[in-house]
């Protein structure tokens, strides 16, 4: 096994933090192997709906800064989007006001503005151009942006973090996600189940993201060839079976933004759980021997909004 671990770093975790992270540490010249359990169509990031928001992530400061450098890196990502899955699309943050958004954001969101009742008849919101992201045709492209840049991959399940340590690794990233929860272990990770219901697109060209009065959300995001409808977020519940009467409930709510998403086909339902946490956990841990263990993960529902900016710190900690 030693020759398998004659890289600088071993990334383990294949989901978008993940590729991500391995991306960044490849592309500034560290030898990277990511193992990932899954092929990259059934992590938990091919599933997220993957605007850019931050969504149920702390902490609040850092979490700022990070969504701020990911925002750059998918602006530039977003001028090739059939090949990076990135879209600048317009939409609007329901239930949101101006002074709600926050001037870290407000500033580097040109057009932000208050929803005309047209474009939000339901109730009060913020218009704005987010990153939109096919989540599926991203994470396939950062695999290639990977190897491209020199980095392996291997399909791995890890029973210990110790394994790969003992094994020779020199640095190990943690970024499994709520598999952190058994493999660390660290169990205050704990999953937020997340369900969608993707159909024909009748027409939805902009995103909409509301929340009811009783706290259940609604969300409509436009991909090439479907139309996302969302959601739920069901603490510590690990079921990854759609609920027929979930799916109804989410149509339910979607047409009452949409009516045009009642009759429309349904061609698939997804369900994803979300690795919520207290904080995001973003540090060094030295191990003897002059190893050490990074641990990039905890992310909750906003993994795509700080992929790029907790990869860079991630690196950063793993050169140390």
């Amino acid at each position: 096994m030693g020759t398998e671990l004659d890289h600088d770093v071993l990334v383990i975790g294949g989901g978008v933090v993940g590729l991500t992270t391995a991306v960044v540490l490849a592309e500034r010249g560290v030898r990277v192997r990511l193992w990932t359990r899954d092929p990259v169509g059934r992590t938990t990031s091919a599933v997220a709906g993957a605007l850019w928001w931050p969504y149920r992530i702390e902490p609040v400061t850092s979490v700022r800064a990070w969504a701020l450098r990911s925002l750059e890196v998918y602006e530039e990502l977003a001028a090739r989007p059939e090949v990076t899955g990135v879209r600048m699309v317009e939409g609007v943050l329901g239930e949101t006001g101006l002074d709600e958004v926050g001037a870290w954001a407000a500033a580097r969101l040109p057009g932000l503005r208050v929803a005309t009742a047209e474009e939000y008849p339901v109730g009060s919101g913020v218009w704005a151009r987010l990153p939109l992201v096919d989540m599926p045709v991203h994470l396939a492209w950062l695999r290639e942006r990977f190897l491209a840049a020199g980095g392996v991959v291997e399909t791995r399940t890890v029973a210990d973090l110790a394994d790969p340590v003992e094994a020779g690794a020199a640095v190990v990233v943690n970024c499994t996600g709520l598999g952190a929860r058994e493999l660390v272990p660290d169990r205050s990770v704990r999953p937020v189940r997340g369900q969608l219901v993707v159909v024909e697109n009748p027409g939805v060209r902009t995103w909409t993201v509301s929340t009811g009065a009783d706290g259940s959300m609604a969300y409509l995001f436009p991909q090439p060839g479907r139309l996302v409808l969302g959601g739920t977020a069901e603490e510590d519940v690990w079921s990854l079976e759609p609920d027929p009467g979930v799916a109804e409930a989410i149509v339910r709510r979607c047409a009452v933004l949409c009516p045009a998403v009642a009759g429309a086909r349904v061609l698939e339902h997804r369900v994803g759980l979300r690795p919520a946490r207290d904080a995001v956990r973003l540090e060094r841990v030295a191990l003897p021997g002059g190893r050490a263990l990074v641990h990039n993960y905890g992310h909750g529902g906003a993994g795509v909004t700080v992929a790029w900016g907790c990869a860079e710190e991630a690196a950063v900690l793993a050169a140390r």
